[in-house]
């Protein structure tokens, strides 16, 4: 007798709710299990993960993935927790990207290619190390790495230093307060210039006589193709510059970027200007008082009669002289640099925000000098060390929050080297904090890798507990920062969506409420490029940022936004890691062109881009108002951060 109707109906629907959980199982639960787990993922297996979008770069420790043509997406990371050798040692901790390159065939290849190539293959046993290093390996490089010797004196004569062009005596472990360099040299006589820079400040047809020297506190070069920090420069000028009087000029240059001169002209600066440990920035060095007019005379003669003592005058020249021995000693004081020239100060040179006393590692000499011998004494006794724990303070404050399970409106990437603990610190204290207020913006430092093998313990060991850096896998260099920036790319497109992805750099202060107004002006169905903008601009063909036509042969460049800050939508984003993957990107190795190059393909090819141009996008340092501040120092980090939460947009002292 079969079963009435009402109980057909019942097992129908039982059948039926079993193939839906069954289909439930396959399309949703199966896809995230790990069937075939690896030693690695067994050792992350306790710790709990984040679906859907919880994602980070993470490549593979295999040998063939250093082969594969196109960028892997990432697996699924773990969420961050605490770090521990344990987790360390099994890689489990998510701090690597995936960004992988290929060498492209020849006729598609460029010179850029070759170099790209080189990086990641000098990164490979670097990576290999940090994937398969505990935290103890990282204590053994430090350990292990041989430290320089710190003599309290050095003693250099004209025959241990080349007759011409650069001569460099290194300090190794810097200066300390009381340490002092003397020099004994002999400026040359003039030659004529016809640098066309210098030369044509001159009228007429006779050449410009030029005679003057650089001495030159240099710091250790963090970046290969950045140049090193100049932490003091001191430019005595003979026959003068632009004001066709003798003139000391001092500065200093961080990040590639000059600061404000101190130009000593023979006056003597105010003491309510500012002095140096008490003493003038300037002495005065030109007798203009003996230029008295006649009724200054009259009056003299008039005082010698009334018995009235004459004024007493002290006249010093010049300090230096064609071809006349000079002794020079720079002295390092509690404020700054003192100048010294046979016996009598000249002038004085307060510390800038950015460097200490021990990272002025190298003296530099270079210009029309002859050098006689170089004595440097009351150094340092002891190496400072290479020793992050001083900047960075690991505090749970300063912890990078979970990353959102949806997406989220702002990522931003900052550039930075391994090297940098400072600066990075201080972007964690100041701008990037407004990224632990809201869940809808996430910011990380996307890293390379250094040659030192202990650099890179310390940068893996700070990864994995401050959670907010990714590390790519080439060595680092000022040519492939464009390598970073499609990291950056694949990261707020891939691991953690984003509508609008905005790149910067670690100097660069960026106050993120007035960015997002700006980008919010734009429709949102729009593509956007937002940045301070340069247009038309030209390709050099000479000196250190010469582009040959080979690798750019039209006469000017795209519109592109300047590098230290720019954002742009999430659809070009897309567009430049497909383009990565299919390996028909355009690779330039400068960063802030490439990008405006690929925008302009982008636009001609798929849709149109809205270009927004604003010069609160800083470039050159920082001025009022701004949006994005360049060349901050992290004493200017923390000092701009300090000023903005008290609600003013106002700099800090320049450098």
């Amino acid at each position: 007798m079969p079963p009435p109707p009402r109980k057909r109906l019942g097992r129908a629907a039982l059948l039926l709710a079993a193939a839906a959980y069954l289909a439930f199982l396959l399309l949703f639960e199966l896809p995230s299990l790990d069937l075939f787990p690896s030693s690695d993922a067994a050792a992350g297996a306790a710790m709990p993960t984040h679906r859907p979008r919880r994602r980070e770069l993470e490549a593979s420790s295999s040998s063939s993935a250093f082969a594969s043509p196109v960028l892997r997406r990432p697996a699924t990371a773990v969420s961050p927790a605490p770090a521990s050798a344990a987790a360390a040692a099994a890689g489990a901790l998510p701090i690597f990207s995936s960004l992988l390159l290929l060498p492209r065939p020849n006729a598609t290849a460029t010179p850029f290619d070759g170099t790209a190539a080189e990086a990641f293959a000098a990164a490979r046993p670097h990576l290999d190390h940090l994937r398969t290093a505990a935290a103890a390996a990282a204590e053994e490089a430090s350990s292990s790495s041989t430290a320089p010797t710190c003599p309290t004196s050095i003693s250099v004569h004209a025959d241990g230093l080349p007759g011409d062009g650069v001569r460099t005596v290194e300090l190794p472990c810097g200066l300390a307060v009381g340490s002092h360099v003397t020099v004994v040299a002999r400026p040359r006589a003039a030659r004529p210039e016809y640098d066309p820079k210098i030369a044509e400040r001159k009228s007429g047809q006779e050449p410009l006589m030029v005679s003057q020297f650089m001495v030159e506190l240099v710091g250790t070069k963090a970046v290969d193709g950045e140049a090193p920090p100049r932490i003091l420069h001191f430019n005595p000028r003979i026959r003068g510059d632009y004001s066709g009087k003798p003139v000391i000029e001092m500065n200093s240059c961080y990040r590639m970027q000059w600061g404000q001169s101190q130009r000593c002209e023979g006056y003597a600066s105010r003491p309510a200007d500012e002095t140096v440990d008490g003493q003038l920035k300037c002495e005065k060095w030109i007798r203009d008082d003996d230029k008295k007019s006649e009724e200054s005379k009259m009056k003299w003669w008039v005082k010698r009669l009334i018995g009235r003592p004459k004024d007493v005058h002290i006249s010093w020249p010049y300090p230096f002289a064609e071809g006349k021995l000079f002794v020079l000693t720079l002295t390092a004081g509690l404020e700054g640099y003192h100048v010294n020239v046979d016996g009598r100060h000249v002038t004085s040179f307060p510390y800038r925000t950015g460097y200490t006393l021990e990272d002025a590692t190298s003296l530099s000499l270079n210009g029309d000098i002859d050098i006689e011998s170089i004595f440097a004494s009351s150094l340092p006794n002891s190496h400072p060390s290479f020793a992050p724990e001083r900047y960075l303070e690991m505090s749970e404050q300063w912890r990078a929050p979970p990353l959102p399970t949806e997406p989220v409106e702002l990522f931003i990437g900052i550039l930075s080297a391994a090297s940098h603990f400072a600066e990075r610190m201080a972007v964690r204290k100041s701008w990037m904090m407004y990224t632990r207020k809201s869940t809808n913006i996430v910011a990380r430092f996307f890293v390379a890798l250094n040659g030192k093998k202990e650099v890179n313990a310390e940068l893996k060991r700070e990864a994995e507990f401050f959670q907010d850096i990714v590390i790519v896998p080439f060595m680092d260099s000022y040519d492939l920062v464009v390598l970073k920036t499609i990291a950056i790319a694949e990261y707020g497109v891939r691991v953690i969506p984003a509508k609008y992805i905005m790149k910067c750099d670690d100097d660069t202060f960026v106050r993120i409420d007035s960015v997002l107004d700006q980008v919010k002006k734009v429709r949102s169905d729009k593509s956007v490029y937002v940045g301070s903008m340069n247009y038309f601009h030209r390709p050099l063909r000479s000196g250190k940022w010469a582009v040959t036509y080979e690798e750019w042969p039209e006469e000017a460049y795209p519109n592109y936004a300047n590098g230290p800050g720019y954002v742009i939508s999430a659809d070009i984003a897309r567009y430049i890691v497909s383009e990565f993957d299919n390996q028909t990107l355009r690779l330039f190795k400068m960063e802030d062109v490439n990008m405006g190059m690929w925008v302009e393909k982008f636009n001609n090819t798929r849709r149109p881009v809205e270009y927004r141009h604003d010069v609160r996008f800083y470039q050159s340092g920082c001025f009022d108002g701004y949006f994005t501040a360049h060349y901050q120092s992290p004493q200017h980090m923390i000092c701009l951060w300090r000023k903005l939460q008290s609600g003013s947009s106002r700099c800090c002292n320049v450098r």
